[in-house]
């Protein structure tokens, strides 16, 4: 008799502004993350929802997109509400700590890292956040894998991030209040809506 596979201790949303799209020089903006289980149900109340500006150190520059697109988040960044790179670090950490029993020393039981093209993220989450990064699995689970299918194999036009009712029909509890591209929480409630949209479009959504 075969052997039943578990699902997934959990998935791991996240997302992360960057001071630059060259990620070898890039350093982290913000970082936002949301915790669901396999059904994209969340674990973490939304009041436990990361959302941190990271600061920008005294001589630290950003690319020219960054500085004409993100001024605001460039602002924040140099202000007092901004942490540390290691203060980030140690707040994610906690909080899978608190709602995924980590760190697990079997890779199985880990958390999976999920979001659009978050293989940008992992790259650098495994540079500045080894914490966080310590605490997941080795696989990610990349929202845009799915959305290329859609696109070439359904010939349907992706998701639409812009629409505020398709994501609140799709993103579990609702509650987005506005699209804001470019912003790190948003971004992965997006992500979030665009996979069960999927899901359901695709019959997806098994029990």
């Amino acid at each position: 008799m075969c052997e039943t596979k578990k699902k997934s201790s959990a998935y791991i949303w996240f997302d992360a502004e960057f001071t630059s799209l060259e990620l070898d020089q890039a350093r982290l903006l913000q970082v936002a993350v949301i915790i669901t289980d396999t059904d994209l149900q969340r674990i973490a109340p939304p009041v436990a929802d990361l959302n941190l500006c990271i600061r920008l150190e005294e001589g630290e520059v950003v690319s020219p997109w960054v500085a004409g697109n993100l001024p605001r988040l460039v602002q924040q960044c140099r202000s007092s509400e901004a942490v540390s790179m290691g203060e980030a670090d140690r707040q994610i950490a906690a909080l899978l700590d608190q709602y995924c029993r980590t760190p697990c020393p079997e890779m199985d039981d880990r958390p999976i890292l999920a979001g659009n093209s978050v293989h940008n993220d992992w790259f650098l989450m495994r540079k500045f956040l080894p914490e966080f990064g310590h605490r997941l699995h080795y696989r990610l689970l990349d929202v845009s894998t799915i959305k290329i299918q859609w696109q070439d194999w359904v010939e349907q036009f992706p998701f639409d991030k812009e629409n505020v009712d398709v994501l609140n029909r799709y993103f579990p509890g609702g509650g987005i209040e506005a699209a804001n591209a470019h912003d790190a929480l948003f971004d992965i409630k997006a992500s979030i809506a665009e996979l069960s949209f999927y899901r359901t479009h695709l019959g997806l959504n098994l029990k």
